[in-house]
This record gives C-alpha cells, sequence and structure tokens, in this order.
C-alpha cells in the first residue's frame, strides 16, 4: 500500500532507477529502446505532467460541486438521478419485454393451420421463460424473488437487510422481471413490486454516493429520506404517475412518513414521471406526454347522481371480494410452507415447479379451447385498455370487430367471458403468488378490479337499455366508469390503501370520476379493513416471517402489549465513570454500538460517552502515555428517552421509528438494565414471528 508521505508518481522514478541498475550491468546492445541517452528526464516530465492533468482535473471537479451546491444542495441532485435511473430501467424492461411479446404472437401466427404446433408454442414459451427467471433467481441471487415490498417495508422500518440491496440482487431482479412479464397474461403478474425494490436497490447506492459527496453534518437524514423516495419513485416510474406514487410510499410503504420527505419524494417521483412518459414519445407511443391509458368518457354527463348508490355498491362488492381472495392467500401461503411436497419443490426444484404451474396456466388459457372464454391473447396492457372502454359490448350497434375488443365476444357473449375471467383469474392469481420468481402482484389486482366494475357496468347497462320498472328508459351509462372504480376499490381494498383511487385518476386523466371512485375505493377499504385483517402485503410478511411488526400486530395484536423488560438480551457493556485506558480499550473491543453507556459505582446510569470520544482517548494515552480517566477527557452526554421495563414492544418500536435514535437505554429506578438498538429490536421481532 501506498504511504501518504510519498509524493505522486514515485513509483515510476523508482523504476526507472532499477531499470537503469539493469542496463548497467548488461552489454550495450540489451539497452532499452524506450530511454532516449539524449534526453534522460523524458518520462519524468511527462509524469509531472500527467500528475499537473490530474490535479487540474480535482479543482475543476471541486469548482463544479461548489456550483451544484450554489443552486441546491448535492442530495437535490440525487434525487433527480433516482427518479430519471428509475424510469430507463422501467423504460427498458417495458421495451424487451414488447419485443419477447411480438415474437411470441409472429411465432404464434406463422403457425395457424396446426393445432398441434400452436399448443406447444403457446405452452412452452411461457413455461421455459418462467423456468429461467426463477433458475436464475435461484443460482445467483435468492433474494430476488417474489415483490420486493415486504422486504422494503421492513427496511422503512428501521431494520437492515443489505443482502437485499446488493448489485448482484438488482442484476437478477431486473432480468428475472423481464422473463416473467414476457410470459405474458399467461402468468398474469406484473412489475410495480419489483421496481419499487429496483429503485430502493439504486437509492442505496446514491445515498452512499451523496454521503462521500455531501460536507455536512447531517449524513443521516439524507441516506434516510433516499430509502423514503426510493419507495415513492418506484410507482411513478411504472405508470408515469407521481403523486399516487408518494401517496403509495405514504400508505403502504412507511409506517410513519415525517413532513420533511414530502417535498424530495415529489421532486424524484416528478422527475422519474417526466422520463418516462418521454421515453414513451421518444419510442413512437404516443406523440406528446399523455396520459398512459387514454379512454373515451362522454364529459357532458359522465355519470348520472343516481349511479353514486351504484358505485357504492360496487365498493361493497369489491370489498367482500378482496376478503374472500385475502382469505384465500393466506390460506396458500401456510399451506406451501407446511405441506412437505411444496416445500421440497419451493427449495430444491423452483425452476421446475414454476415451469411446470406456467405450463399449466398456459394449456387452460390455450385461445382454441377455454381460453377463447377469458380474452387470453391479450396482454395486461390491452386487457386493461378494453375493460376502460367507455361503449356498451351488450349493445346492438357495438362494433366488436375492433381490437382488442373482439376478444371478449369470441365465445358470443361478453358477459359470458367476464364471468368466466373473473372466476378463472381467481384461483389463478393465488396459485401464481406462490412462484419462487421475481414478480409483481398490484396490476392484476388492478385488472381484476376492473373486470369487476366492468361486469356490475354491462348490467346496469343492459338494465337501463330494457327499461326501468316505470317503463321509462334511462339515460346511458359508461360501463367503463365502472371498471375504473372498480379497479380503483379493488386494488385499494387489497393494499389497504387509497392511493389506487388516484392512481386511477392519474392513469386515465378522468377527473370526472374522482367522487365515485374515491367513495367506491373508501367502502371497499372499510370492508376489507374490518376484523383488523392482514392486507396482501401483510400477508407476505407474516409468511416470510420478516422482522415487520406492523404486519406482525395485524396476525397476533397481543405481541405489541409485550413489555420490553421480559425480552432483553444480554446485559449490555458499560463504562465506569471513572474507567481507565484498559476498561475503555476492553469495552470498545466487545461492544459494537456507538453509544455506550456509563455509570457510577451503584450502576446508577449518568449518561452516556460516544465510541468515536473512546477511541481518540485511546489514542492520546498511547501516544502521551499519561494517567487520564474517560471523565476528565471524554464528554458524557445525558439520555434525552429512557425506557422502564414494563414499556411494550409496540412503544419501543414506534420511539425507535419517530425519533430516529439508534440506541435506547432500559432502566429501573435509575439502575441500568440493558440498551434497546435496531439489531436488538430485528432480535426481539423475530423471535415474536417465531410464536405466530
Amino acid at each position: 500500500m501506498r504511504r501518504l508521505d510519498e509524493a505522486p508518481g514515485s513509483d515510476t522514478i523508482r523504476q526507472n532507477s532499477d531499470l537503469d541498475e539493469e542496463n548497467q550491468s548488461e552489454t550495450s546492445h540489451n539497452t532499452s529502446p524506450l530511454i532516449d541517452p539524449i534526453k534522460p528526464c523524458q518520462q519524468t516530465r511527462a509524469n509531472v505532467k500527467e500528475v499537473s492533468l490530474s490535479v487540474l482535473s480535482v479543482v475543476w471537479l471541486l469548482k463544479l460541486r461548489s456550483g451544484m451546491e450554489a443552486v441546491g444542495g448535492m442530495e437535490w441532485y440525487g434525487y433527480a438521478a433516482l427518479g430519471m435511473l428509475t424510469a430507463i430501467l422501467s423504460f427498458l424492461v417495458d421495451l424487451n419485454v414488447t419485443k419477447l411479446q411480438r415474437a411470441h404472437q409472429w411465432l404464434y401466427m406463422k403457425l395457424e393451420g396446426n393445432s398441434l404446433l400452436q399448443f406447444f408454442c403457446w405452452t412452452l414459451y411461457p413455461a421455459c421463460l418462467c423456468a429461467v427467471a426463477a433458475s436464475f433467481s435461484h443460482n445467483i441471487c435468492p433474494f430476488s424473488t417474489g415483490s420486493g415490498i415486504p422486504e422494503v417495508r421492513t427496511m422503512l422500518a428501521g431494520i437492515e437487510m443489505p443482502l437485499y440491496l446488493s448489485l448482484t440482487n438488482m442484476f437478477t431482479k431486473f432480468l428475472g422481471v423481464i422473463c416473467t412479464l414476457a410470459a405474458g397474461s399467461t402468468v398474469f403478474l406484473g412489475k410495480v413490486g419489483p421496481f419499487v425494490h429496483l429503485s430502493t436497490m439504486i437509492g442505496a447506492y446514491l445515498r452512499n454516493l451523496c454521503r462521500l459527496v455531501n460536507v455536512d453534518d447531517d449524513k443521516d437524514r439524507v441516506g434516510g429520506e433516499m430509502q423514503v423516495v426510493a419507495a415513492a419513485v418506484g410507482v411513478a416510474s411504472c405508470f408515469g404517475a407521481p403523486i399516487s406514487g408518494v401517496l403509495f410510499s405514504v400508505e403502504v410503504m412507511c409506517s410513519h412518513f415525517a413532513l420533511r420527505h414530502y417535498c424530495p419524494c415529489f421532486f424524484s417521483a416528478a422527475c422519474g414521471a417526466l422520463m418516462f412518459r418521454l421515453f414513451s414519445v421518444l419510442s413512437g407511443d404516443g406523440e406528446t406526454l399523455q396520459a398512459l391509458f387514454t379512454t373515451n368518457f362522454p364529459t357532458t354527463l359522465p355519470f348520472r347522481p343516481l349511479e353514486i348508490l351504484l358505485f357504492a355498491l360496487l365498493g361493497l362488492l369489491s370489498g367482500a371480494v378482496s376478503c374472500f381472495f385475502l382469505f384465500c392467500h393466506r390460506w396458500i401461503l401456510c399451506f406451501t410452507k407446511t405441506n412437505s411436497v411444496f416445500i421440497k419443490m419451493l427449495t430444491a426444484e423452483k425452476s421446475l415447479y414454476s415451469g411446470m404451474v406456467a405450463f399449466i396456466l398456459a394449456c387452460l388459457t390455450f385461445p382454441e379451447s377455454a381460453g377463447q372464454h377469458m380474452a387470453s391473447k391479450l396482454t395486461m396492457k390491452q386487457l386493461l385498455t378494453s375493460l376502460l372502454d367507455g361503449s356498451q359490448w351488450t349493445a346492438p350497434s357495438h362494433n366488436a370487430s375492433v381490437q382488442p375488443l373482439m376478444e371478449w365476444s369470441s365465445s358470443g357473449s361478453p358477459v359470458l367471458t367476464l364471468v368466466v375471467f373473473l372466476l378463472m383469474k381467481m384461483w389463478m392469481f393465488i396459485l401464481v403468488c406462490t412462484l419462487p420468481l421475481p414478480a409483481g402482484y398490484f396490476m392484476q389486482m388492478f385488472v381484476y378490479g376492473a373486470a369487476l366494475g366492468r361486469l356490475l357496468g354491462e348490467g346496469v347497462a343492459y338494465a337501463s337499455s330494457a327499461g326501468g320498472t316505470s317503463g321509462r328508459q334511462w339515460p346511458s351509462i359508461n360501463p367503463g366508469g365502472y371498471a375504473l372504480a372498480g379497479a380503483a376499490a379493488f386494488s385499494g381494498s387489497m393494499t389497504h390503501s387509497v392511493s389506487p383511487a388516484l392512481l386511477a385518476v392519474e392513469l386515465t386523466g378522468q377527473f370526472s370520476h374522482v367522487v365515485p371512485i374515491l367513495l367506491a375505493t373508501l367502502l371497499a377499504n372499510a370492508v376489507a379493513r374490518s376484523g383488523h385483517r392482514p392486507s396482501f402485503y401483510d400477508a407476505l410478511s407474516i409468511s416470510k416471517r420478516l422482522p415487520h411488526l406492523p404486519s406482525l400486530l395485524k396476525a397476533c395484536p397481543s405481541i405489541g402489549s409485550k413489555s420490553v423488560g421480559q425480552l432483553l438480551g444480554v446485559k449490555s457493556v458499560q463504562l465506569q465513570e471513572a474507567a481507565g485506558p484498559e476498561e475503555i480499550r476492553h469495552a470498545v473491543n466487545t461492544c459494537i454500538t456507538t453509544q455506550i453507556p456509563v455509570v457510577d459505582s451503584h450502576e446508577i446510569l449518568l449518561g452516556f460517552v460516544h465510541r468515536s470520544d473512546l477511541l481518540m482517548f485511546l489514542r492520546r494515552s498511547k501516544t502521551e502515555a499519561l494517567e487520564e480517566y474517560m471523565h476528565e477527557v471524554c464528554p458524557i452526554y445525558p439520555n434525552s428517552v429512557l425506557l422502564s421495563p414494563h414499556t411494550t414492544i409496540l412503544e419501543v418500536h414506534n420511539i425507535l421509528s419517530v425519533t430516529g435514535t439508534q440506541t435506547l437505554f432500559v432502566t429501573d429506578r435509575g439502575r441500568l438494565l440493558g440498551l434497546i438498538t435496531w439489531s436488538e429490536m430485528k432480535r426481539i421481532i423475530e423471535d415474536l414471528a417465531k410464536e405466530i
């Protein structure tokens, strides 16, 4: 390792001197032709020029940084970079998925006339892609499977999980999501969850970069904000919806959201959404920045006042269906954890299990058989676009020859296709949630809710066209509005959030339906939250036994009332007020916390001392050889918050989350009993999760 007191270019000079010594011992014809004997200082001058250029570049970089800091803090450039990088990844995923899906459709159409080859093309293509995605995750990084939202929620709650933020995980997640989405609507999976995880990984690396560049003392605040901002950017970069992305981060991701995070979240989410929509324009998907899903709803009279009651009924129906869905989802997760066959398949044969499940689903969705009754040829985007169509499918004047609307009428009746679609996709969605591959689950909730709302809207439209009980015909009904409200209500009830209502408005630009969409979403949430049922992501956290206390409280509310005194581990290292160098050295070597408690002779807590101060004291005592004690050199800081052994785990978790304190001391009548850190809290929550 090069010493700091060596001058730049000393290595080159030393090499030149060694070369001269060798040349003196050899014959003259072996002299290196690279050295000119007439100009002996040629290489030294070149080295001086290189050093000068390096110093000049460093000076210009420092000037550039000072200029950027004059406009705004360095962390704001990190927030902008986070949004743009995540949007670039989202566009690349969509681009590659579109090409793979078009290749599948092209091959399927080329085999028209040979049903057997078409069957193998339809089934083996998604099965191989799912097997590759599962094998990729299993062999390279097992932490890349699943949505990633439960793990991100745990990290935002204060628990460190560095293995989920590695560069290998990012690479595996990115390629795995492409393979999963390329399988099409057969496996019925999305990308929202993985992109929340990907944006968090990008934010972790940008956080470290900001810590290196930032000269302020408030580096921990910047690092914490970057993770919260990344959760909002993940949703915004998928749909180009910045406002709902921030609201999703507030409701679903963070257990405690600080107001200081609002501006960074909105700024980064806006940068990501703008970049995502600009890429859509540049790729030819649109002529200008517009809504991702354009609709043709009537603007003069979007809905009648009496239809508010029907939207409320749709909200209650969506909440009831989500309760049944969540019950089945929790049952299948529990079954896969207890059944020996599933345990063996999900541990040792992940690729085989994923390929087999995808093959079974592809057989059932084959367009020449049962697939024609569930619009299986449509992609996820085409499904949502067709469901949001403002025209009435059951009307005699409806043009069913337009793609992709004709897929819903291929079985003869669009209503029958919707019923079969809802019944089949219900258990298919529950089954694919067990696949060990990178995948998101929010988009299929949105599509399923749109199909549920579309079914109700078609029924209302058919009843209104036939005339009511008074014999008078109702005004025209817009079934697309019911589909939009159903999408927001069902996905909101599944995630226990209201942000899907705003997402539905941002995706379509239909602000005329804000009131019925919000009403349906709130009523669906009221039904789904009754009885303190866990949400979809809470169930995943409980199944994985993640140390996320808010999720565990949904499954077992009694664990939050346990006192911290019953769960304390080994007594922590403590120092006497008059400790000497030997005691301090022992405490520094055995304790890993940044704050070490200080007590008097009766073990009464006096305060704490920073680990950095103790290290400086040890260096000083070693160099100066002075007989000094700790309280004479190191400052002892008082404790702002002290815990009682009767304080509950929920209260301790809330204090750590809200105050941002890294260490809390537990005392009983002044005597130190132990300390609580985030690592200790992680151990306690993991032990409580084993009891559920």
